[in-house]
């Protein structure tokens, strides 16, 4: 019996994972995330399924990120009523960030039912937090390197990702038939996790390509973190990081203790305004399993991975609010990553009109969002409906990112071939279309044919 897969999401563009895979007796969904970015994709998040949601036999979690998971409590508001699985890891953050993107979503209903604030005569929210905790208490936990089963004819194994706490590439058996799902590749020999590892190839393959047409920085991310921190407090501005509460948050407070224990910047507050990132960098002390041999040497002399002097955390709205009106040097980490909502946008409406301000992105931007906007240098940022001049330094290091360049991307695949054999095909999936159409040709050229998956693909395995 022939096994095929629908590609509904992370397919033409790099948000939104999901994929269907159906082999006539089950459906198992890998992944069910939000799309983001461009307002042509976060319009599907509002469109019907494309499947029954009541049919499907299984939810299989790559890992925490709201573009692989945003979409559950949605999914489960529409009919979904069936075990999720994920890494232990991946469970215990997937509770903090649905229960957050439910919030979000309420409060952005709220603000889009005042007048003149949106098209729709009664915005609603996409779900609601009943529909998140529902997803929540579906989930199921699995061991990395153990074989699940799934339903009767269904396997699957979780390989580590290196890419956050808890993230996965999935091994998935069906029948007589594997297609290997690669997840978000992280980095190799960065601090904190371990190393991604190799899955089984065998029929299909995967593979993200979010980072595929470059390299990262060759130079220590902390360096130029460090330069920036330092000329921004000469300025005597504020460095606003618009930063993902799990995994980025976590880096950089790694990097900053680093920087301020070698004395390589000034001993200045670094605020982390976001509840959720507090909650997260908890679960992240909790779970020392996970961490490399870099950062157990730091805990064995006594030392913490992302605690220093002049560390603070804030919860409350109106302690975000507070921090409006200091006018003294500090760094500011607040969500989104993306700039979709969060708190970092009042503090980018009150910050980037100031040249002494910084706003440094450390992790991808989609194409057409306000962060790619200030990346091109666009005079202005549309914030709260009001066109706010940018005169703030912009700057970017991407190799904070948890996500791998070509190389580690190509040493991923490798690995994988070496421990088993050449896939038969490979999809190329999460990647803006052009770099996944040229990663696409080298894979071909080099590994095994390869085609970039599109939008609504179904292929035959």
């Amino acid at each position: 019996m022939s096994v095929t897969i629908t590609f509904l999401g992370a397919a033409g563009t790099v948000t939104g994972s999901k994929y269907l895979v159906e082999d006539g007796k089950s459906r198992v969904l890998v992944d069910a995330g939000l799309f983001q970015g461009e307002s042509e994709w976060k319009e599907k998040n509002w469109q019907p399924p494309r499947f029954d949601a009541s049919k499907i036999n299984a939810v299989l979690l790559t890992h925490a990120h709201i573009d692989h998971t945003g979409m559950l409590p949605r999914f489960f508001r529409l009919g979904l009523a069936c075990p999720v699985y994920a890494t232990d890891a991946t469970v215990k953050l997937s509770s903090i960030l649905l229960r957050d993107s439910a919030h979000l979503q309420a409060e952005e209903a709220k603000y889009r039912q005042k007048p003149g604030r949106s098209t729709h005569q009664n915005p609603q929210p996409l779900y609601e937090p009943q529909d998140a905790e529902n997803a929540i208490s579906s989930m199921r936990s699995v061991q990395f390197n153990t074989v699940v089963q799934i339903t009767e004819n269904i396997t699957a194994r979780w390989v580590r990702a290196g890419h956050i706490l808890g993230a996965a590439s999935i091994e998935l058996t069906v029948g007589d038939k594997r297609i290997s799902f690669s997840g978000d590749i992280g980095r190799y020999g960065v601090p904190i996790l371990k190393d991604p590892e190799p899955v089984r190839c065998a029929d299909l393959l995967l593979i993200e390509s979010t980072y595929a047409n470059r390299e990262h920085e060759d130079r220590d991310p902390q360096i130029k973190l460090g330069e920036i921190i330092s000329r921004t407090a000469q300025r005597r501005g504020v460095v606003l990081i618009p930063s993902f509460a799990v995994g980025r948050c976590q880096q950089l407070l790694f990097d900053i203790r680093a920087l301020k224990a070698d004395n390589k910047i000034p001993n200045i507050p670094v605020i982390v305004d976001s509840p959720m990132a507090a909650d997260v960098t908890e679960l992240y002390i909790a779970s020392s399993a996970e961490y490399d041999e870099q950062s157990i040497e730091l805990l064995r002399s006594g030392k913490h991975p992302f605690s220093f002097a002049k560390l603070g955390f804030t919860q409350s709205r109106d302690d975000s609010i507070k921090l409006n009106s200091i006018d003294e040097p500090m760094v500011i980490i607040s969500a989104s990553g993306m700039l979709t909502g969060g708190r970092i946008l009042h503090h980018l409406k009150n910050r980037v009109a100031a040249a002494k301000n910084t706003v440094l992105f450390v992790g991808y931007q989609p194409v057409g969002g306000k962060g790619w906007y200030m990346q091109q240098n666009h005079p202005t940022v549309r914030l709260f409906g009001e066109e706010i001049p940018m005169r703030a330094e912009v700057s970017s290091i991407s190799s904070l990112s948890a996500h791998g360049d070509h190389s580690d991307l190509r040493h991923w695949l490798d690995s994988c071939v070496e421990i088993s054999n050449k896939p038969k095909q490979i999809a190329v999936v999460h990647g803006e279309p052009d770099v996944a159409k040229a990663f696409a040709k080298e894979l071909t050229d080099t590994v095994a044919p390869a085609r970039a998956a599109t939008y609504l693909d179904t292929w035959t395995v």
